[in-house]
């Protein structure tokens, strides 16, 4: 029986607003924005550092001054003082609301290495979400970003994010074996959310 559905997305293919129209048609509560708001909750930190780290590894600067953190005695008794909120702690909190959460079920969670999580669930269906670059450069302009803005973010984004599941989980993006589904989206929204809202009832008439 399927409970949760986990949502990996490229930038700019719309997973965001194809997850939204699947939480919708479903019932089910949406863990995307609401995720970063319980993880910087958890962290006691504003919303906007959480954003800035999460889906990414440390810049080497800070991963330099977390090692000097770790390294000297000073530093390890002032680290937690410090209130340092990094990837790994990003990651970590991360890790316990996308566990807690399903536990609860009936919910749809958009990437945060959600997939990786609760690969080994049952009740959980794993989807990646795919388009053209083209195809996903259009979609940001149309959002009112430049081109040129929009083909920088288009690649810098999802290199940040293959470099998080890089490092923390140790495969590359997309880690096809831990899908049931790889979706282009250039076939239009409204279509991919019709088409996981069938493998959801399907599989679920099936169980």
């Amino acid at each position: 029986m399927i409970t949760i559905v986990t949502i990996e997305r490229e930038y700019g293919s719309g997973g965001s607003e194809i997850a939204q129209g699947v939480a919708k048609q479903l019932g089910w509560k949406l863990w995307d924005q609401l995720l970063t708001e319980e993880i910087a909750r958890l962290a006691k930190c504003p919303e906007e550092v959480v954003r800035g780290r999460e889906e990414r590894t440390d810049p080497l600067y800070a991963r330099l001054f977390k090692s000097f953190l770790r390294g000297s005695y000073e530093g390890s008794l002032n680290a937690y003082r410090l209130g340092v909120v990094d990837s790994e702690s990003i990651l970590k909190l991360t890790e316990r609301v996308v566990r807690h959460v399903s536990e609860a079920g009936s919910a749809v969670i958009v990437g945060r290495g959600s997939q990786h999580f609760l690969r080994d669930r049952p009740d959980v269906l794993r989807l990646f979400l795919y388009a053209p670059r083209e195809a996903k450069v259009q979609r940001l302009a149309v959002g009112g970003t430049t081109k040129e803005e929009a083909e920088q973010l288009v690649d810098t984004v999802d290199r940040e994010r293959a470099d998080y599941i890089r490092r923390y989980f140790h495969v590359d993006l997309p880690d096809r074996p831990v899908y049931h589904a790889m979706i282009n989206t250039v076939v239009g929204d409204e279509k991919v959310v019709r088409l996981i809202l069938d493998l959801v009832r399907n599989l679920n008439a099936a169980a």
